[in-house]
């Protein structure tokens, strides 16, 4: 019988993975205040904001304020996130707990620094803050082994955001570039929570591959719900590094291998048609990107 459950006999290795999750972020445990130029604070009645104060290329500013966007809407997603683990494994909801409280400082971070380097006007970033908040955040699937494949894909995605956009954002304004990729570390040890709690169920029962398909070809980026979201994320494609090329070579494919799809082999039918599916869905992307490629 399948179910997206996860599974109780798992406790045990979870909870290791937790308590090693900890300690590697002890070791790197940090203050926002640490990675913001505060030299350059002005106060804004004293100095109004001009829009010849920003010193960003547009498309740099656009990522940064995306990625702020997304991570604002914190409250929403660890309400979702607390509802969805309500009766799960203990360990589990601790880790919610812990991941609350390492993401907190995302958006004080992002924020702040766009603030303290005029790289955008104040009444307008308030503005769009509280619209997607306003907006709130209601995902597709609340089960709970759907709910860790989509924040195992999140995770790293979001994690290859902030890598790429620093690139980008380096040569304009290192200390940028550090922050993100600060930001992008703490992403990073929590995929690696996330995606192996994944790779332990499809070990103990391939099966659980059924629940893998709906999210992985429906996957889609919480900052959805911003004001023009859409046109936000063409324009990083097009000029800060994260488009769906790279969606496809650093998150997807990556996915894809790390669970080993290919190679597991459920029993159910319809669990087996999923797989298919997901090498299917896999496949054709992979055609387009080659494509893209070869007439580049």
């Amino acid at each position: 019988m399948l179910t997206n459950h996860l599974d109780f006999r798992l406790e045990p290795r979870i909870r290791e993975l937790y308590e090693e999750h900890k300690k590697r972020a002890e070791k790197i445990d940090w203050g926002y205040h640490e990675f913001l130029p505060w030299d350059k604070a002005m106060d804004f009645k004293r100095v109004p904001w001009d829009e010849s104060q920003i010193t960003l290329p547009a498309p740099v500013v656009t990522a940064i304020e995306t990625a702020l966007l997304t991570e604002v809407n914190l409250p929403w997603f660890t309400s979702y996130l607390d509802q969805t683990f309500k009766g799960s494994l203990s360990v589990i909801k601790d880790f919610v707990h812990t991941w609350t409280a390492e993401e907190d400082q995302h958006s004080n971070l992002l924020e702040t620094y766009l603030l303290i380097t005029r790289n955008v006007e104040p009444m307008r970033l308030h503005q769009l803050h509280k619209m997607t908040l306003e907006n709130g955040w209601d995902p597709d699937f609340h089960t709970p082994f759907e709910t860790m494949v989509y924040t195992s894909m999140q995770e790293l995605a979001t994690m290859v955001f902030y890598n790429n956009v620093a690139k980008v954002a380096g040569p304009h304004d290192r200390e940028l570039a550090t922050l993100l990729r600060r930001l992008a570390k703490d992403e990073t040890l929590h995929y690696a929570f996330y995606r192996d709690v994944i790779k332990y169920h499809l070990e103990l029962e391939p099966n659980y591959c059924y629940y893998l398909g709906n999210v992985i070809m429906n996957f889609k980026m919480p900052g959805a719900v911003m004001p023009d979201f859409e046109d936000r994320m063409a324009i990083i494609a097009k000029e800060a590094n994260y488009g769906p090329l790279e969606y496809f070579d650093q998150v997807l494919d990556v996915i894809v291998d790390y669970w080993d799809i290919e190679n597991l082999r459920p029993i159910a039918p319809e669990a087996e048609k999923a797989r298919l599916d997901i090498l299917n869905y896999h496949a054709r992307l992979k055609r387009v990107r080659e494509r893209f490629y070869k007439n580049k």
